[in-house]
């Protein structure tokens, strides 16, 4: 607990510094983020991310999260134009390999690109907006305290399993303390700091509360199938990068789709 703590702390006093720095410094943090993150679902797949298969599905995650990048006028590349070469391409080497890539593998390859690529583009473009260092830090704060609330509050109180047969640990009662917690912290944030409507803040919190611990729950069905404990070991006491930031790839782009961010 004590290196999960410090190592916490570390590493989240170095994400909101880079997020306050924002422009190319968040654009390459997000980038590396994302490229590591694809790595740890690759491998938990049993799939190798320098094979061509793995390079294909780099590229078509990557396609996806480029256009939200404050340096991709580099070079213009974009999922639309990909999507459709890259599906085929894995079909031909599935039947070129035999089987030995096969068809599990083709989804998997493209669900991985999908997931952490949708993900890692909107919490890049929200930076990106005019007030998006305050929404970054209220939908941060609302996944962060709703972690803390779940695991205090079921650690203290929790009796009625979550979802034991994807996550043992989990609560009623910790789910319950983890989207209050996230309620109080993101309206108090914008009482304090921030300028949004109230409907726009509540809304903020009570994704982070519901969808932030969906994502992690899809983040443990994927490793409960995998069969591993932890997506990586990047981060000591806390795992990879798929561990840490499961909730921001599903909380991102359900505030996107409700015009939210």
């Amino acid at each position: 607990m004590k290196q999960r703590i410090i190592t916490g702390l570390i590493g989240g006093a170095a994400f909101l510094l880079l997020m306050y720095a924002g422009g190319v410094w968040y654009s390459l943090l997000v980038f590396l983020l994302a490229v590591i993150g694809y790595f740890e679902f690759m491998r938990m797949a049993g799939i190798q991310s320098f094979y061509l298969a793995g390079l294909l599905g780099y590229v078509l995650m990557l396609s996806i999260l480029w256009p939200s990048l404050l340096f991709s006028d580099w070079l213009s590349i974009s999922m639309p134009d990909l999507m459709l070469p890259v599906i085929l391409l894995l079909l031909i080497y599935s039947v070129l390999r035999k089987n030995q890539f096969h068809i599990e593998h083709v989804a998997l390859t493209l669900v991985g690109a999908l997931y952490i690529g949708y993900g890692f583009t909107y919490m890049a473009a929200t930076r990106n907006l005019p007030e998006g260092f305050m929404l970054t830090v209220m939908v941060i704060m609302g996944i962060w305290s709703t972690d803390s609330g779940a695991y205090f509050v079921g650690k203290a109180i929790g009796k009625r399993k979550l979802w034991p047969e994807i996550s043992p640990n989990k609560t009623v009662e910790g789910a319950l303390g983890g989207l209050a917690a996230s309620v109080l912290i993101v309206l108090s944030i914008n009482a304090s700091f921030g300028h949004f409507a109230i409907d726009q803040a509540l809304t903020i919190a009570l994704v982070a509360g519901i969808i932030g611990q969906l994502g992690d729950l899809v983040e443990s069905a994927f490793k409960r199938h995998f069969h591993v404990k932890d997506s990586g070991q990047l981060i000591p006491g806390h795992g990879g990068v798929l561990d840490r930031f499961d909730s921001f790839l599903l909380v991102f782009p359900v505030l996107h789709l409700l015009g939210i961010v």
